[in-house]
C-alpha cells in the first residue's frame, strides 16, 4: 500500500525529466525530499499509533536535546515514572500501573519523538550540504523555501509539546484542537516537500486551456481531502470513532438527533461526537461523488497526458481504499491495526491528490502555487525548471 505513490511517480509520465539546472542537481534534491516525505509519513503513522495506545502523555517534559537519550538506569526509570505518577492520566486512568507497563507506553512516545528528531536531522544536514556545495538547482526562491520548511518542522515540534501540555493539567486527554493542528501542520510540511520534489522531477505540461479546469478541480479535491483529514483529527481527539458504530446510518438515523445538543451551537463542531463524526462522514460522501466525476472528466479529455490519467486512476483507487478502511475501522470499533492503516491512508490519499494536481499543471496559466483553502496556508514550490 505504501509503495503505490513512488511507483506512480516513476512509471506514469510520458514526459522526459528536466535537465539538470546549471550548478545544481535537481534529481538528487528531489530524491532527498521524497525520502523526507517518507519519514514524515512514518512520523504521522507512528503518531497515530502513539495516540491509539494512549502513550502520548507518558513523557512529561520537552527536552529537544537532552531528551534524545532515554532513561538508562533503574534510578532514571524511577524518576521518569514518578513524574508520570502525578499526571491526570495516571491519577484518573492508570492508577496502580506498574513500572513495566509504564515502560511500554514510554517507549512508544519516545520512538515518536526520536523519529521527529530524525526527520529534522535528515532535512537540515543534507540541505546545508546542498547549499555549501552548490547542488541546489538555480531556481529563485528555492533555498529560502526549503529553509522555511525546516522552520515549519521546528514549529511542529513545539506544537507537539503544546498539544501534550494540554493533557498534563486536569483533563487526561490532549486538546482535540491542538491535536488537529498538529496533524494539519504535518500534512502541510509533507505537501510542501512532495510538491517541490515533483516540480524538480517533472517539467510542466504544455499550456492548454482545456486541462485548466481539471487542474483546478484536482487542487480543490486536494483541499477537500486536507479538510477531511483535519475532521479525522477531531474524530480521534474526542474518540468519536467509538460511538455510532453502524453504517451507513448513524444508529438508525441519517442525521443523529443529538447533532446540535451542545450550547453554544458552534461548539458542537469540535466537542459533540455526533456532529464531528457526521461531518467526517459527510466529507467522505462528498468525495465519493466528486472524485469519480473528476476522474470521468479526465478520461474524457484527450489532451490529458498519460501521467495525469494514471494519477486520476490512482486517486480514485486510493479514495475507495481509504473509505473502505474508514468503514471497517468504524464497524469494528477502532482496532489498532485498522485505525493505523486508516491514518496512513489519509496521507497517501492526500499525496495522490497532490500528484494528480501536479500532473495537470501547465507552463502558462496555472502556477506552482497550491492553496490549501482549509488552513489558509500557501504551499509555494520553486519556479519550474525548463528543459534545455
Amino acid at each position: 500500500m505504501t509503495s503505490s505513490i513512488p511507483g506512480g511517480l516513476a512509471a506514469a509520465s510520458n514526459q522526459p525529466a528536466p535537465a539538470a539546472a546549471a550548478g545544481g542537481a535537481p534529481r538528487v534534491v528531489a530524491t532527498w525530499l521524497l525520502v523526507c516525505c517518507a519519514l514524515v509519513f512514518a512520523l504521522i503513522v507512528v503518531g497515530g499509533v502513539t495516540r491509539l495506545t494512549h502513550s502520548g502523555l507518558s513523557i512529561t517534559e520537552w527536552q529537544p536535546i537532552l531528551g534524545t537519550l532515554p532513561p538508562l538506569s533503574e534510578s532514571q526509570w524511577n524518576e521518569a515514572f514518578a513524574k508520570y505518577q502525578v499526571t491526570p492520566e495516571y491519577l484518573q486512568v492508570n492508577r496502580g500501573m506498574s513500572i513495566d507497563a509504564f515502560k511500554g507506553i514510554f517507549w512508544m512516545e519516545y520512538v515518536h519523538r526520536l523519529l521527529g528528531r530524525l526527520v529534522g536531522f535528515a532535512f537540515i544536514v543534507p540541505l546545508l550540504w546542498f547549499v555549501a556545495r552548490g547542488k541546489l538547482p538555480s531556481s529563485p526562491g528555492l533555498a529560502p523555501m526549503l529553509f522555511g520548511i525546516f522552520l515549519l518542522g521546528a514549529a511542529q515540534g513545539a506544537l507537539g509539546w503544546y498539544m501534550v501540555q494540554s493533557g498534563l493539567v486536569d483533563d487526561p486527554r490532549v486538546s482535540q484542537l491542538r491535536l488537529t493542528a498538529h496533524l494539519g501542520l504535518a500534512l502541510l510540511i509533507f505537501a510542501a516537500m512532495f510538491w517541490t520534489a515533483l516540480t524538480l522531477l517533472r517539467p510542466a505540461g504544455a499550456a492548454d486551456a482545456r486541462t485548466g479546469p481539471l487542474f483546478r478541480g484536482a487542487v480543490s479535491l486536494a483541499a477537500l481531502i486536507f479538510v477531511m483529514a483535519l475532521s479525522g483529527g477531531l474524530v480521534a481527539g474526542i474518540r468519536a470513532g467509538f460511538a455510532y458504530n453502524t453504517f451507513p446510518l448513524m444508529n438508525g438515523h441519517v442525521v443523529p438527533p443529538e447533532i446540535m445538543q451542545i450550547s453554544p451551537w458552534y461548539m458542537n463542531f469540535v466537542n459533540n461526537m455526533a456532529t464531528v463524526q457526521f461531518d467526517h462522514r459527510l466529507l467522505a460522501w462528498t468525495l465519493l461523488v466528486l472524485v469519480p466525476i473528476w476522474w470521468w472528466r479526465v478520461r474524457a479529455t484527450p489532451e490529458v497526458p498519460a501521467r495525469a490519467r494514471f494519477a486520476a486512476h490512482l486517486l480514485l483507487a486510493m479514495l475507495l481504499a481509504q473509505v473502505s478502511l474508514g468503514i471497517s475501522t468504524l464497524l469494528l470499533v477502532v482496532p489498532l491495526p485498522l485505525a493505523a492503516l486508516h491514518q496512513a491512508g489519509a496521507v497517501l490519499l492526500f499525496a495522490a491528490a497532490l500528484h494528480a494536481a501536479h500532473a495537470l499543471r501547465r507552463q502558462a496559466g496555472d502556477s506552482d502555487h497550491l492553496l490549501l483553502a482549509a488552513s489558509g496556508a500557501m504551499i509555494t514550490a520553486p519556479p519550474r525548471i525548463e528543459r534545455r
